[in-house]
């Protein structure tokens, strides 16, 4: 390889330079720390140097954050940013091992510091208690040398990657679902950006959040794990990091294999002749939370929660569906519901169950599967259906908080 240090050909992949310089020295403290680091010649003194001397951004602290902050500490990065604005609840703590019982109701970054101050006192820890959004993006990314997305939602993921590329930063990112995970290292300078993997984002409602799905806790240290493995790699500059490839993983299987990430010349964003050269207006809009079908559906047909149970209450003839899965119908349900899944109802499988002569009303978790259930059921004919804002999430907070929440 021309004599460069840092190219070892293994494959077809090679290593890069180390993200960041050498820090001047490590204290008796952390050499006693880190010596299980320091007798690895691959990463020894200089790379121990290397990582103290890193800045470090964690966007998000749940599942994949947990695990990605503990270790990413217990590493000895010497500064960490965490990202979020979101609090603790008891339904994140099967999965989301930075957190405790103690910690429900307080803010996330907030108990996530606390955690890595247990773990290593030494690591100066940067608490950005609010959103992520494209007025704030630019200028806390510019503080980092890396970043590590552990986000659950498209529109930050795209905002995520839009950014790290016109700041030219690398950043590691980690998706989840059930028993499913992926992992991959987008670097425009050296290969392709999460643009060229995934132009588009799916069509709303095709790809269900966790909230919705669900996740199995262990996968979060699955995929946490090989993000910060890969990150130690770019900052010490060993290995060879999943840039250009994509890392999935099958918890049931137990298989990993990984898929060739090409750079697309055609990449509207770092392709030969990019159409976005700046942050979108609206990446929520860009992602589509729901729709246009369900957005011009729902005009005119949603109830609250209240009104609902005004109708109940008064005797109204009323077929209410609920559009969640057998699963979730086992947690909790209102009372009166029939269960038809989305897909039944999408599928024209079950349209045949619904009367023609009863007000039809659809719920789901929280309204975004009801909504698109709505739009088939008026496609069908059924002009005068409505749906739930808020879903049984609603339900729970403002009629019934007896019942348990997921």
């Amino acid at each position: 390889m021309g004599g460069d240090p840092y190219h070892r050909t293994r494959g077809v992949n090679v290593a890069l330079p180390p993200l960041v310089e050498p820090a001047a020295e490590l204290s008796v403290d952390e050499i006693r720390r880190y010596s299980r680091h320091l007798i690895i010649p691959d990463v020894g003194m200089d790379g121990q140097k290397r990582l103290k001397n890193a800045k470090v951004l964690a966007v998000g602290a749940g599942g994949l954050g947990s695990p990605t902050l503990l270790y990413l500490a217990a590493a000895g990065v010497g500064t960490l940013g965490i990202i979020d604005f979101d609090t603790v609840d008891e339904s994140n703590l099967q999965r989301q091992i930075i957190h405790g019982v103690s910690d429900v109701g307080t803010p996330k970054a907030e108990s996530a510091a606390r955690s890595i101050a247990e773990v290593n006192p030494l690591v100066n820890v940067i608490i950005h208690n609010t959103a992520l959004d494209r007025d704030n993006v630019k200028e806390i990314f510019s503080q980092y040398d890396l970043i590590v997305d552990g986000t659950d939602n498209f529109a930050t993921r795209y905002m995520v990657n839009d950014a790290a590329v016109l700041l030219g930063k690398p950043y590691v990112w980690g998706s989840i679902y059930r028993f499913d995970g992926q992992a991959s290292v987008f670097w425009e300078e050296h290969g392709p950006c999460y643009r060229c993997l995934y132009p588009e984002p799916p069509p709303p409602g095709m790809v269900p959040s966790c909230a919705e799905g669900g996740v199995l806790g262990v996968l979060c240290a699955s995929i946490g794990s090989i993000q910060v493995n890969e990150a130690i790699k770019l900052i010490t500059g060993i290995g060879e990091p999943l840039v250009g490839r994509l890392m999935v993983y099958d918890a049931l299987e137990m298989e990993y294999r990984k898929i060739k990430v090409r750079k697309d010349p055609n990449c509207a964003l770092c392709g030969e002749n990019p159409t976005v050269t700046d942050l979108l207006e609206d990446y929520e809009d860009f992602c589509g939370a729901v729709s246009e079908e369900a957005v011009e559906a729902i005009t005119g047909s949603t109830i609250s929660v209240r009104e609902l149970k005004d109708w109940q209450d008064s005797g109204k003839d009323i077929f209410l569906v609920d559009v969640r899965e057998p699963a979730e119908w086992e947690i909790n349900r209102i009372p009166g519901a029939v269960l038809i899944p989305k897909g039944e109802i999408l599928s024209g499988e079950s349209l045949a169950k619904f009367p023609q002569d009863k007000q039809i009303v659809l719920h789901c978790k929280s309204g975004v599967r009801s909504a698109e259930a709505l739009a088939a059921l008026k496609a069908a004919g059924f002009k005068d259906a409505v749906h739930v804002q808020g879903g049984i999430v609603s339900w729970v907070n403002t009629i019934d908080p007896s019942l348990p929440s997921y």
